[in-house]
């Protein structure tokens, strides 16, 4: 057997040998953590010293080698990496340009939400290979989004909306592939949604809403995205259809593509998205019928349709919907009866079918439930009676039923609703008394049962609603003496009590109403003189008492009344003269004081009423000549008819000689007097005519050189010289006829012409005086020609071309179809249409084009009359323009720039009265003043006195501010519209220099701060402004 060595394995040597291995392997990764940690710390504390002081001061624990030692934001892993730096609601200040982003290979979630960081998004983000979370959400970061982003492909939550960022969104994005949540709402985005976020197929949430430059169609590759359970599309500029492909979309929940440019009809498919909780397709332009397989969404909470162009009846399996809260069809085309199968929606809590051509019954179990708070099915053709279930629904907060056919009882048809802030019955067929009850629903602000068949009298007990604001019950049988005890319910703003029968006087407390903006007591029966009480109604607007039977003078009192803009004592037994304290109401437009019995000349300081657009004062027994204003030089002959000796220069009076500027120049005893003022008046007119002959000589001088100038503002199109666009408008106008005409303004009449073929223009004819007041005219025609020449903006009317000479100034500009905010937010219904996010926009509107003004010329400009009467709204209500400039100015940016006093009364700032000197902070005061009506509804002349004359106005409640008349805005609208206050409310200090610019209006608006739905409900002014 031959001898086999055996090999002795030695074991002691090759764990010895491993444990040496193994202690050099974890020496060496104890040094490459040590060395990964000082650099991530290095690479912390150098973006530390790039941030303000402010925000160095917040992060005063980074210091040190060791980041993962209780340095504030940062958790480390394992390894002793940084994992985490989140930072958000710091109120970081600075920009990440020197964030070395490379030093943290092993971050996983990036957080600075809620911040105020600004500059870029540095491309070196993509060296993040590992990133899990990416959250930059809430702050004022800029620019591009880099494509680098797309290198991040563990991501899984990416969030950078609430920013200022431009240009395309990245296709590189689709790379993505493990991204589940993507936000990128609220930017300045534009182009198309790339059709690469098809390939995320892990995608569960997406929102790009309020990006409103996104434009074109809605990407058929987005019904890739299966697993896709919230798509947030809404305002933006999408057009186009709805995709077929979306009817993959079977685990969606909410669907918001609101606030677009969406049209066709809404597919059948989406029936099939069984899981949607929310539906909200509205403002948009889609048209047919209202789907039936919409019933098959058993877990709908929310559908909103409104402002499309539905036509059709609304589909009785919407019935099936009974966890439906919110059923929102408003301003559409719908028609038919509202189908009985409404009956079973129990839950509901907010109903708006305003809008419509819907016939039929309400249903009768509308508040079965007991949770409706919001009913609004105004503006249809529903008949019959009021249902039951509203009487005990003790949860409702808006009723608005006006502008129907609606039968019932008032008396016994409702309750008392402890909560109704708003309530208008008008337009309707009901009958009965007003009850006494009305007036122990403590939160009444807006009572309306106008145009109906109630009699009988206003109930004392009324009063009581002491938040009351308006009460209009015109155009009933209300019989009996206006009661006494109105006079206590200090909140009201609106009281309108015409086309009844009342009888008796006015009552003298009515006067102590000192909030009081509107008071309408026409076509009643009330007699005795105009009580003088009514001088206290400092805020008052409005005041009509046409067609009673008031007797005696015109209180001299009324003159106190500086806001007032609209003035109707016509049709009574009045008589006097007219008090001069008339011609100090600086607002008034419009004056009637027809068929009375007025006597005397007008006063001479009615010459100054520049405001004055309408008057009628026929059937009188007026003389002299009329006051040299437009109002009167424009005047038609029916408004002076049947006066005593009225003069002037109007078909059907007598031309004014120099003896009728005194009606009793002609008398004998004054002929004495007249001639010893004869010598005087001579020598006088030597004086004059010696500095007159100077200034003409400089008049032709400065005509000539005006002359030269004027003629260089060509016809844009191309089409007219200059006399050809003379003689083409003449023409167009015959010679500028009354049927052309548009609108009246202090400087200027404005004519709608076709100039060319089925293209309107808008001329503005500037008012003709005489010829010492050229350089007037001049100046007024030269700063709208100056101003808008450097102006070119979309939210600022265009000048085409204009002409002058010494008898004719024109202006012709680009027609913009709608009309004026200040009519829109006078009418109801057009109001209503107007609606919070189309005031948004309208703000947005004015904000672009002031910050233009202001930053974005060579020389700035400030426009000096921003007023609701010069912003023109378009009819869809999406868009805004700035109009008159015709006392625009060129700021000096090296001089105090005096000037006189000019803009429209309860817009212009107040340091202007006294100081004289104008610039941009003016405009600013004065889109303060203008915002502030956007949101309320109405001019708030008394609303800012309050703020500074009585100190607890500050407590007033934010949502009892705004306008009554639409229902409480929406959670997507909450957060711009409290900003929005809020900046309105900062623009009207008092000290110009604490108000805002336009430039800091600007980027406020459009980054708004993240407020809530519940903060909305609860918050008051003075808590809005420390926010």
């Amino acid at each position: 057997m031959a001898f086999k060595p055996q090999i002795v394995h030695s074991t002691l040597p090759l764990a010895a040998s491993w444990r040496i291995i193994c202690m050099v392997l974890f020496c060496v990764s104890v040094l490459l953590s040590s060395s990964l940690a000082t650099e991530e710390a290095n690479g912390l504390l150098k973006w530390k010293t790039s941030l303000t002081n402010k925000s160095q001061a917040i992060l005063s624990s980074w210091n040190g080698t060791d980041p993962c030692t209780h340095w504030k934001g940062i958790t480390c892993d394992e390894s002793m990496s940084v994992s985490t730096i989140n930072l958000t609601r710091l109120g970081m200040q600075g920009t990440l340009h020197n964030l070395n982003f490379s030093s943290f290979t092993k971050i996983r979630v990036l957080d600075i939400s809620y911040n105020e960081f600004s500059g870029t998004i540095p491309s070196q983000l993509g060296k993040l290979s590992s990133i899990l979370s990416l959250r930059m959400y809430d702050n004022f970061l800029s620019g591009f989004i880099p494509p680098e982003i797309g290198e991040l492909t563990n991501l899984n939550e990416l969030e950078l909306g609430v920013n200022n960022l431009t240009g395309q969104i990245p296709k590189e994005i689709g790379k993505l592939r493990n991204l589940e949540f993507l936000s990128i709402f609220l930017n300045h985005l534009s182009g198309l949604i790339p059709q690469e976020i098809g390939m995320l197929s892990n995608l569960s949430e997406l929102y790009l809403g309020e990006n409103t430059f996104l434009t074109e169609g809605i990407p058929s590759s987005l019904g890739n995205l299966t697993k896709l359970k919230v798509l947030s599309l809404y305002n933006n500029r999408l057009s186009g259809s709805i995709p077929y492909e979306f009817g993959n979309l079977h685990s969606l929940t909410q669907l918001h593509l609101q606030e677009n440019d969406l049209y066709g009809p809404i597919p059948t498919f989406i029936g099939n998205m069984t899981k949607l909780t929310w539906l909200y397709l509205g403002v948009n332009r889609l048209s047919g019928s209202i789907p039936s397989s919409l019933g098959n969404l058993v877990n709908l909470q929310l559908l909103g349709l409104r402002n499309n162009s539905l036509s059709g009846a609304i589909p009785a399996t919407l019935g099936n919907l009974k966890k439906l809260t919110s059923l929102i069809l408003r301003f559409n085309q719908l028609n038919g009866s509202i189908p009985m199968e409404m009956n079973n929606l129990t839950t509901l809590v907010d109903v708006q079918i305003r809008g419509n051509k819907l016939s039929g019954h309400l249903p009768e179990n509308i508040c079965l439930g007991g949770s409706l708070v919001y009913l609004t099915a105004s503006q249809n053709k529903i008949s019959g009676p009021i249902p039951r279930t509203l009487k005990n629904c003790s949860t409702l907060i808006r009723l608005l039923l006006h502008d129907n056919q609606l039968v019932g009882n008032i008396t016994s048809d409702f309750g008392v609703y402890p909560y109704l802030e708003y309530i208008n019955l008008s337009g309707n067929k009901l009958y009965g008394h007003i009850s006494p009850l009305w007036g122990n629903n403590p939160s009444l602000t807006t009572f309306s049962i106008s145009n109906n068949n109630i009699s009988g009298i206003i109930p004392p007990e009324i009063a009581r609603a002491t938040n009351l604001g308006e009460l209009n019950v015109s155009s009933n049988h209300l019989t009996g003496e206006i009661p006494k005890e109105l006079g206590k319910v200090i909140s009201l703003t609106r009281l309108s009590l015409s086309h009844n029968k009342f009888s008796g006087k006015i009552p003298i407390k009515i006067g102590s109403l000192n909030q009081l903006e509107k008071l309408e007591l026409a076509q009643n029966n009330l007699i005795g003189p105009l009580p003088k009480e009514l001088g206290g109604l400092r805020r008052l607007l409005f005041l009509n008492l046409r067609k009673n039977k008031f007797e005696g003078i015109i209180p001299f009192e009324i003159g106190q009344l500086q806001a007032l803009n609209e003035l109707d004592l016509s049709e009574n037994m009045l008589r006097g003269t007219i008090p001069a304290t008339l011609g100090i109401l600086k607002m008034l437009e419009n004056l009637n004081l027809s068929h009375n019995n007025l006597s005397g000349t007008f006063p001479s300081n009615f010459d100054d009423m520049s405001s004055l657009t309408s008057v009628d004062i026929s059937f009188n027994h007026l003389e002299g000549p009329l006051p040299n204003i437009p109002a009167f030089r424009n005047i038609t002959f029916e408004a002076v008819r049947n006066n005593k000796g009225l003069c002037g220069n109007i078909t059907g009076l007598e031309i004014c000689n120099k003896q009728s500027n005194s009606p009793h120049g002609r008398m004998d005893k004054k002929a004495k007097l007249l001639v010893s003022l004869l010598v005087s008046f001579v020598t006088l007119m030597l004086v004059v005519g010696g500095v007159s002959y100077i200034l003409i000589q400089k008049s032709k001088r400065r005509k000539g050189q005006y002359g030269e100038a004027v003629p260089l503002c060509l016809f844009s199109m191309g089409l007219y010289n200059r006399e050809m666009l003379h003689q083409k408008v003449v023409e167009a106008t015959e010679n500028f006829d009354d049927k052309y005409l548009i609108g009246v303004g202090a400087q200027g009449n404005v004519y709608k012409v076709e100039l060319l073929e089925g293209q309107f223009f808008a001329v503005k004819k500037i008012h003709p005086c005489c010829d010492t007041d050229y350089f007037n005219i001049h100046k007024t025609f030269s700063s709208e020609i100056q101003a808008l020449t450097n102006i070119k903006h979309r939210n600022v009317v265009k000048l085409l071309g204009c002409f002058s000479n010494s008898s004719l100034s024109f202006l012709v500009y680009e027609f913009l179809e709608g009309g004026s905010l200040d009519n829109i937010l006078k009418n109801d219904i057009q109001a209503s249409k107007l609606d919070w996010l189309n005031r948004v926009i309208v703000v947005r509107d004015v904000v672009d084009a002031l910050f233009h003004m202001h930053h974005g010329l060579s020389r700035p400009i400030i426009h000096r009359d921003i007023s609701s009467k010069n912003i023109i709204v378009d009819p869809k209500y999406q868009e805004a323009h700035i109009i008159d400039f015709g006392i625009a100015k060129f700021l000096k940016l090296d001089s105090s720039n005096m000037t006189s006093f000019i803009g429209t009364c309860g817009y212009a700032a107040p340091e202007i009265a006294f100081t004289m000197q104008a610039n941009e902070k003016c405009d600013v005061y004065s889109f303060g003043v203008l915002t502030l009506e956007i949101l309320m509804g109405r001019h708030p002349s008394e609303f800012i006195s309050s703020l500074i004359e009585i100190p607890t106005a500050y407590d007033l409640p934010l949502k009892d501010v705004l306008d009554q008349r639409l229902p409480p805005p929406s959670n997507q609208i909450v957060m711009e519209l409290m900003s929005i206050a809020k900046i309105a409310l900062a623009c009207l200090n008092e000290d110009p220099r604490c108000r805002p610019t336009m430039e800091q209006v600007s980027v406020n608006l459009l980054r708004p701060k993240p407020y809530s739905m519940n903060q909305f409900n609860n918050i008051t002014l003075g808590e809005l402004m420390r926010t």
